[in-house]
């Protein structure tokens, strides 16, 4: 990876490892029946899109500016779109009529939004081009002390509780959505899916139930393209579900899509002598660039690094804001650092682009990509308009 003539910061998205995610990621399609949705809130480069598009069946998005973006964009080779799926917590009354008429799938996350917006939704779900459903909370925890990523933790607002569900599925629903993971393996999924299964068992299509559910959505957050991930578990789960409700399943993963697929890269600027460690100031930002390092919190791995005092010289990795607490983290090396250096973060494409911002005036990453034959292009340049258009 020759990183030396990009202008720093800079997202890189490596297109190599994000078409193997692909790859992996279609062979579940295949083999398991599911119908596997890029997440836009964990990755929506969408330069990237007429990729992704060859290998999945659709996008899901937060609400209207991803679902514009996924119809607009995200399309396959003969020119067609691809599924649009659309979940909010509320939908706004100003943007319910378009988000209808651009989306295949609008999930609700309450019955009070499903009936107040039934007249609209209904029209285009009469016509045949929308199929709506509802998201249903389980109950079922699989976090462990991330609790701001936990839909199901106690007093959560995300998702109808089965003592919150009518006897019936209300007239024109067709599909029951959860969410309940976090970068997590098969064995979550399946617990969750067995409490669901257990739970809400009065809606599925079996036994005589009076349903017209035809499709259930399992959600994102599974990390489906890791190598330790039980893929095998995943297919047979899938197959299980069809071929017992006869419905279509859903996945939706974002960080699966991109996963270990990016890199910022960033320049040393300064280094600052501490009572501690001595401390590189960069050009890039954890608060702006990389939030997810003090939200989650989250190491990024960095290129030829350990951890500290694993290797011979150790640093604190810092940045350029007046924020005294945006550190990236503490990361030792075999050779001593000096201003000017080049830093390449590993996985760096996953809620990093989607999520950055301009405190304090910080521009914004150049976004590029390095493609298979190594070339390496800048598909985005960011500049003072951009932080000046905000406000």
């Amino acid at each position: 990876m020759n990183f030396t003539n990009i202008k720093t910061p800079a997202y890189v998205i490596d297109e190599k490892r994000l078409r193997e995610n692909l790859e992996i990621l279609a062979d579940v399609q295949r083999k398991s029946g599911a119908k596997i949705l890029l997440a836009q809130k964990a990755f929506s480069a969408y330069s990237t899109y007429p990729l992704i598009a060859k290998y999945l069946t659709g996008t899901t998005s937060s609400g209207l500016f991803e679902a514009k973006l996924a119809h607009e964009e995200f399309h396959d080779e003969a020119g067609d779109k691809k599924e649009v799926h659309t979940f909010e917590p509320a939908f706004c009354d100003d943007e319910i009529e378009e988000i209808c008429e651009i989306s295949d799938h609008l999930v609700f996350n309450s019955i009070s939004q499903l009936e107040h917006h039934r007249p609209v939704w209904e029209n285009a779900s009469d016509k045949g081009t929308l199929s709506v459903g509802l998201r249903v909370n389980p109950e079922y925890s699989t976090q462990e002390g991330h609790e701001i990523y936990d839909p199901c933790a106690p007093g959560s607002r995300l998702g109808i509780r089965l003592c919150d569900m009518p006897q019936k599925l209300p007239k024109g629903v067709k599909g029951l959505h959860f969410h309940t993971l976090c970068e997590q393996g098969f064995e979550p999924l399946k617990e969750t899916f067995d409490e669901f299964e257990k739970k809400f068992a009065r809606f599925l299509p079996i036994d005589g139930n009076e349903t017209d559910l035809e499709w259930i959505n399992l959600g994102g957050g599974h990390h489906i393209t890791k190598p330790d991930y039980d893929r095998e578990g995943l297919i047979e789960l899938v197959k299980y579900i069809k071929d017992k409700y006869q419905i279509d399943v859903y996945l939706e993963p974002g960080e699966a899509i991109a996963l270990d697929a990016g890199y910022l890269v960033t320049t040393v600027m300064d280094i600052v002598k501490t009572e501690k460690y001595p401390v590189l100031i960069l050009d890039t930002s954890a608060a702006c660039h990389m939030p997810d390092v003090l939200e989650m919190p989250y190491r990024p791995p960095l290129k030829d690094s350990g951890e500290a005092d694993e290797k011979a010289f150790t640093y604190r990795l810092s940045s350029r804001t007046c924020l005294a607490g945006d550190v990236i983290g503490d990361y030792s090396f075999d050779n001593e650092k000096s201003i000017g250096d080049r830093l390449i973060f590993e996985d760096m494409a996953i809620y990093s682009m989607v999520k950055n911002n301009t405190f304090n005036g910080m521009p914004l990453p150049d976004i590029c990509i390095l493609k298979e034959d190594e070339s390496i292009i800048t598909v985005k340049k960011f500049g003072y308009k951009d932080f000046k258009d905000r406000l």
